[in-house]
């Protein structure tokens, strides 16, 4: 009996699981993607450009009208900072006076419409 209830729990902790990393949130801009708050945050480093994709924990694309954002990313072991605007559909983007490359390492702040903030840390 008890030998069935150890495999019983076994098989819940295992569907738990299984059901926990389903849902890991895939880049489909090419970049890096974390979770913040209420959304997947990809970012995409290209030159010194920086564009970044918000989605809902639903993969649906996020309109960005009335966001802002802010990176901090550590290039060549010094910060940068970027200010990122809204642009059409779901994205965030912006300039850095510095180079950037991939993988990106820091932070990126991105506060709604409705003045709620998130952190992204890659």
């Amino acid at each position: 009996m008890l030998t069935r209830k150890l495999g019983l729990a076994i098989f819940g902790v295992a569907l738990i699981a299984g059901a926990a990393f389903a849902h890991d949130p895939k880049p489909k801009h090419g970049g890096q993607i974390v979770e913040a708050g209420d959304y997947h945050v990809e970012a995409v480093a290209k030159g010194t450009g920086l564009e970044v994709f918000i989605s809902g924990h639903d993969d649906k694309p996020v309109a960005t009208k009335g966001f802002k954002g802010t990176a901090v990313l550590i290039v060549k072991g010094k910060p940068v900072q970027v200010a990122l605007t809204p642009r059409d559909g779901n994205v965030l983007t912006g300039t850095s006076a510095t180079e950037l490359a991939a993988p990106i390492r820091g932070a990126i702040q991105i506060t709604n419409s409705k003045n709620k903030t998130v952190q992204a840390k890659y």
